[in-house]
């Protein structure tokens, strides 16, 4: 049996043992006196398992919720569209523009057109099981963190409309479920990093009105990716391999 690995503190040991130490001590006194010692192991595990789950559960998303807590200090809101984001809640999950799946895990995050600026930090790759990001049409600048790099499990990730600087993180390409990436309308420098060629489901990718430079990729799902996804950029259309480097012009 696998059991889920803990992210925990000191405040969620203690709630941790908390009941363990009840049960003991109310199953230890008379009428329901035994001795624990006598269950054999899978009684025992049986009987500890669901209780584990369970908190192991509540430590997951306490975990995503702290990450979406020290987003939420790094934006301005002046709309109050992240007014119900309250760090003393257990989970996130009934906080506004945050979805989650059954396990109370979160998956989405839609704060497209939100009018929030600011930036982003490392946090965000705490979301492991993040599938949607939408963070589009909004005034949030500075750099994309590479630590997005980390969210595994991401279909769609919507950063257009924003006033992003700095590179494409390269550890892009490491999110193999990634599907849709829109980048469009920032003011992103740089080349195109050749590492994202290796994204085998990427179906959308639009990088247009931004400072990019260099050639455009060629290889892998780049192949079917129209101009118009490059436009309004300092790029010197698509690379020719072997005639010059890709990052020729920056």
């Amino acid at each position: 049996i696998t059991v889920p690995t803990l992210h925990y503190t000191a405040q969620h040991l203690i709630l941790f043992f908390s009941p363990f130490f009840f049960l003991y001590t109310y199953f230890s006194t008379p009428p329901f006196s035994f001795s624990l010692s006598k269950m054999t192991f899978p009684s025992l595990l049986s009987f500890l398992l669901p209780l584990l789950l369970s908190f192991s559960s509540s430590f997951s998303t306490n975990s995503e919720g702290n990450a979406l807590h020290a987003l939420r200090t790094r934006l301005s809101d002046p709309t109050n569209v992240l007014q119900s984001w309250d760090p003393t809640l257990v989970n996130p999950c009934t906080w506004f523009h945050v979805t989650c799946d059954s396990n109370y895990r979160v998956v989405r995050l839609d704060l497209g057109n939100s009018n929030i600026s600011g930036t982003l930090g490392p946090e965000l790759g705490e979301l492991k099981h993040l599938q949607y990001l939408e963070l589009y049409r909004n005034n949030i600048g500075g750099r994309i963190p590479k630590e997005l790099g980390n969210l595994g499990k991401l279909v769609s990730m919507d950063l257009y409309g924003n006033k992003f600087r700095g590179n494409i993180p390269k550890s892009f390409a490491n999110l193999k479920s990634l599907r849709f990436l829109r980048l469009n309308d920032n003011k992103l420098t740089g080349s195109i990093p050749r590492e994202l060629t290796t994204l085998p489901n990427l179906k959308v990718f639009d990088v247009s009105n931004n400072d990019l430079c260099g050639t455009i990729p060629v290889d892998g799902p780049f192949g079917i990716f129209p101009m118009d996804s490059f436009r309004n950029n300092r790029l010197n259309g698509p690379e020719l391999k072997g005639l010059a480097l890709y990052d020729f012009g920056c």
